[in-house]
């Protein structure tokens, strides 16, 4: 059963990496009910977990080629500040923040951080 999820995840990493993407974007533009948070930094741990899912999918998306990887993460990084410009430009009801570009980063290094390990253990096992 294990080998059969393992098998549907690395034959889909590429369009689960556009859903978990377009759904980051859908999210980060449409107005939200006003809710009242007890601890105001949820929102920052939540896109720490977005952008860590968003990056941890897109590079094992292109597992097979590590020299993609910076590029990934490149890409990452400008899709978040991206989504933060059109935050602040197209949206009355939202507004960019600097401080989740910060949360965002943390969360692209943290699933770069997973991926090396996950490749490095791989590599070790393969040898």
């Amino acid at each position: 059963m294990l080998k059969h999820i393992k098998s549907l995840f690395r034959d889909n990493f590429f369009i689960i990496a556009i859903g978990i993407t377009l759904c980051i974007a859908y999210l980060s533009l449409i107005k939200t009910p006003k809710l009242v948070l007890v601890y105001s930094a949820s929102d920052k741990i939540h896109h720490i977990i977005a952008y860590f899912t968003l990056t941890i999918c897109w590079l094992f998306s292109f597992f097979k080629k590590p020299s993609l990887k910076y590029s990934i993460v490149v890409f990452c990084l400008l899709f978040g500040i991206i989504i933060e410009v059109m935050q602040q430009s197209l949206t009355s009801y939202r507004t960019g923040d600097y401080k989740d570009v910060l949360a965002n980063i943390i969360g692209i290094v943290l699933g770069l951080i997973v991926f090396n390990l996950v490749l490095k253990k791989n590599k070790v096992k393969s040898d």
